[in-house]
C-alpha cells in the first residue's frame, strides 16, 4: 500500500511541474486530471486557438517516458479528448492535439508537441 500511495505522489507531482512548465510556456491550464467516462486525461492545456490533451510520464529518463504512451492509452485518451471537446462548446472552433510531457529526476519537464495523430481508419472499424 506504501508503494502505491508513493507512486500517486510521484505522479500528482509530476503533473503539477508540467504544469508549471507548461505555464511558463504560455499555457493556460483548463483541466487537470480530467475524468470522462471514457478515461483520464493527465492535463488539459490551451494556447491560442489549439487545445492540447497531454499525457504526463514520470520515468527516469524521457526515451522511457515516450514510449510509455502506448497505442492502448493514445486511444483512451483519443475518446476522452473526444468525449471532453463534444461537451466544451465554447471551444468547437479551436484545433486540438496529443502531446506528451516526460518528467525525469534532475531535469526539466520535456514537452513533446502533436505527439501523434488519431488513426481515423481504425476508430471507423
Amino acid at each position: 500500500m506504501a508503494d502505491r500511495r508513493r507512486a500517486e505522489r510521484r505522479g500528482r507531482s509530476s503533473e503539477s511541474l508540467a504544469a508549471l512548465a507548461l505555464i511558463l510556456k504560455g499555457y493556460r491550464i483548463l483541466g487537470r486530471r480530467v475524468r470522462t467516462p471514457l478515461g483520464e486525461i493527465d492535463l488539459i492545456a490551451r494556447r491560442k486557438d489549439i487545445v492540447a490533451f497531454i499525457e504526463v510520464k514520470a520515468r527516469r529518463d524521457t526515451e522511457t517516458g515516450l514510449y510509455a504512451v502506448t497505442a492502448k492509452s493514445q486511444q483512451r485518451i483519443e475518446r476522452a479528448a473526444d468525449y471532453w471537446m463534444a461537451h466544451q462548446p465554447d471551444l468547437a472552433g479551436l484545433g486540438w492535439r496529443y502531446d506528451i510531457v516526460t518528467v525525469s529526476p534532475g531535469r526539466w519537464p520535456v514537452h513533446f508537441r502533436d505527439s501523434w495523430r488519431p488513426d481515423f481508419a481504425a476508430r471507423r472499424s
